[in-house]
């Protein structure tokens, strides 16, 4: 499981080539970089340890993200044996996100003692699943909980990763693929990562990056914050942007206020081989931007503080952070910011946002009111993918995956909308490592969303054949506003177009029938282009007042006016025929068939219409448009016995009824 943080292995590699060096030397090395947490230079010294050969004479990995320097607390084993080198190296090579040269180390280690090696195999499946091989991995995270007896976060993340691949093998193959267009913006990428967009105005892009700076002699791959024009998708003067930034600090991951003249950005280094991050706070000047300040508001002494995101209102700041008082790992929070800039005490999103894994890179889409970020703790294609939670800031909806391509098989985080309120995904800049050795880059990503397509039917209750020329009125029932009017064909249908799927409530009339109406929002699948709404019944106004009406699939328990749940399906389209036609007075009636005596069935079909009239009541009919009458065994439909004598079960299931007769209209 990769645990993303923002790092940088920035350690020089360096040894005097001519000078003989014992391979205990090199382990050594080895095993100090690996403490440390710059796995670029262990990885080097590893391979020398274990071929002979020397390593590179260059710097240490330009990795922007890796995970922390702590090794698995379930890794006990001797420190010289030459299984750890080749464990290390495994782990050295993941934690660089070098999957295809992690693989046949941890496959190899997979064979070792499982007491010193417990997780190599969990590992080897997921470096599998990164790289694509779906089949393989299921073989070893299956192969991994069989021999796995622990019941922790390992074994639990083997289970998702499995239905990872499900996911996986099931978004592969979605029928919208082709309407999606995903690049690698090469006038963006450059040697190293390039992570972190955000929009400053509608033209130009800021982003961190750890491109070289300098020459070969005195190159230097810290992370900076750069600005860079963009014409549709073609990036042009990219520059470092001028912020003080000190030599030891990695410095990235912007935010900018809605009136452009302050920034948040991380702030991080390692010391101790402990990574301390936290967001700092400059503001613009006549002489530029100030230099940065920790916002002690959000600090959390001991704990990382990264990723700051300013909503476009400028009301909130969202944030992520593995202090205490979270879910695990990284959580996000969000804090209030005032008229004056002023940041509010940081409060945890919850558990409908935050899982016990890491949750990272939070940014808002306003006109669409899209909440996204990135988590490696929920079903997905794999790594870190991108979710997404519509609502306010405040009241957010249960997080979504977006599926593939926008996500894919590695790490997917920050994502940047320009967007319109209907189609967040139109105009976005993301990051991702999918096409990358090692490092995070930037893409241009946009799927236009074709216009809905929405159709039903309307028919006559009782025989249920389409009605025709009957009118159809269709509302949002969020606002409470007309979307269309429409007439039904022949065949009693009634079609028309929405740009989003949303709360829709039909209603149709016609003379002769009771009003109706249904409600109803859209396919599972909002990327569904076509949507058959149910179908719309018309129950025919009696003739006379003494004709009756059947509410089938009213059932009661055993010898009781109890409703079964079974009934209220039937009972709540009663309902909205009651709402939709106000000046509706009805009688309910029921009947039993003849087992008992008069007296009991007469109580019992009193008590049942009464229940009836009692849910009703409960959910907004007036009373005094309901009355309950029983009739007993006294008005048969059918006969409760055969010609011979028999029992006729079925007569006695229709004469066990419940009906309606109309009062008033």
């Amino acid at each position: 499981m990769k645990k993303i943080c923002l790092i940088l292995c920035s350690v020089i590699v360096s040894h005097c080539f001519g000078q003989a060096v014992k391979p205990n030397e090199y382990l050594a090395a080895a095993d100090k970089y690996f403490a440390s947490g710059d796995y670029y230079s262990a990885a080097q010294y590893y391979e020398m340890f274990l071929s002979g050969k020397k390593p590179n004479k260059s710097s240490g990995g330009f990795n922007p993200y890796s995970p922390t320097a702590a090794t698995s607390k379930k890794m006990v084993i001797n420190s010289n044996s030459r299984e750890k080198v080749v464990y290390n190296l495994a782990e050295s090579y993941r934690k660089l996100h070098y999957h295809d040269k992690a693989a046949p180390h941890y496959q190899q280690a997979a064979n070792f003692d499982k007491s010193a090696f417990p997780l190599a195999r969990f590992h080897y499946a997921s470096t599998l699943r990164a790289m694509g091989k779906y089949d393989e991995a299921a073989a070893e995270f299956a192969a991994f909980k069989e021999g796995y007896s622990e019941k922790d976060t390992y074994s639990s993340t083997a289970d998702r990763e499995i239905a990872n691949l499900q996911f996986i093998r099931q978004q592969m193959n979605r029928k919208t693929l082709s309407a999606y267009k995903l690049e690698k913006n090469a006038s963006l990428n450059a040697e190293g990562g390039s992570y972190a967009p955000v929009w400053v105005g509608e033209k130009s892009i800021w982003f961190t990056s750890t491109r070289p700076q300098g020459d070969d002699k005195n190159k230097n791959t810290n992370n900076r914050i750069y600005q860079a024009d963009m014409n549709n998708e073609t990036a042009s003067n990219i520059a470092v942007v001028s912020i003080a930034q000190p030599k030891d600090m990695q410095q990235g991951v912007v935010a900018v206020t809605p009136d452009g003249n302050t920034i948040f950005l991380t702030r991080w280094n390692i010391a101790a081989s402990k990574r301390n991050a936290g967001i700092y706070k400059s503001s613009k000047t006549e002489k530029g931007w100030s230099d940065p300040v920790l916002v002690t508001e959000l600090d959390a002494p001991g704990s990382n503080t990264q990723q700051p995101f300013v909503t476009a209102d400028g009301k909130y700041l969202v944030f992520s952070s593995d202090r205490s008082g979270g879910y695990g790992g990284y959580d996000l929070w969000m804090s209030t910011l005032d008229d004056k800039g002023n940041v509010g005490a940081p409060l945890n999103m919850g558990e409908k946002i935050n899982t016990a894994f890491d949750e990272q890179a939070p940014s808002y889409h306003s006109p669409s009111g899209t909440f996204v970020f990135s988590s490696n703790g929920r079903v997905g294609m794999g790594g870190f993918d991108f979710y997404y939670a519509k609502g306010s800031m405040l009241s957010l909806s249960e997080p979504k995956n977006f599926g593939y391509p926008v996500n894919s098989m590695k790490d997917d985080l920050y994502f940047s909308s320009k967007g319109p309120a209907r189609n967040i995904l139109e105009d976005v800049i993301i990051s991702s490592d999918r096409d990358a050795a090692c490092c995070l880059e930037l893409f241009s990503l946009s799927k236009p969303k074709p216009i809905k397509q929405i159709s039903g039917q309307v028919l006559a209750c009782h025989n249920s054949q389409p009605l025709a020329n009957v009118k159809v009125l269709v509302l949002d029932t969020i606002n409470n506003k007309i979307v269309t009017e429409l007439t039904t064909d022949a065949s009693g249908r009634y079609s028309f177009t929405m740009e989003e799927y949303q709360p829709l409530k039909a209603s149709a009339s016609d003379s002769g029938y009771f009003k109706n109406s249904v409600t109803f929002t859209g396919p599972a699948d909002e990327e569904e282009e076509k949507f058959n709404s149910p179908d719309l019944c018309l129950t025919l106004i009696p003739a006379t007042p003494e004709e009756t009406i059947t509410v089938d699939n009213v059932y009661y328990d055993f010898n009781s006016a109890k409703l079964q749940k079974t009934s209220f399906t039937s009972l709540d389209k009663l309902v909205i025929l009651l709402k939709d036609n106000p000046d509706l007075k009805i009688e309910l009636n029921s009947h039993t068939d003849s087992k008992g005596d008069d007296e009991y069935n007469q109580r019992l079909s009193d008590a049942r219409a009464q229940s009836v009239v009692n849910y009703l009541i409960s959910k907004g009919i007036s009373r005094d448009r309901l009355t309950a009458k029983g009739f007993g065994e006294s008005m048969p439909v059918a006969d409760n016995e055969n010609p011979d004598g028999t029992d006729n079960p079925e007569g006695r299931q229709k004469n066990r009824r419940t009906e309606f007769k109309v009062l008033e209209k």
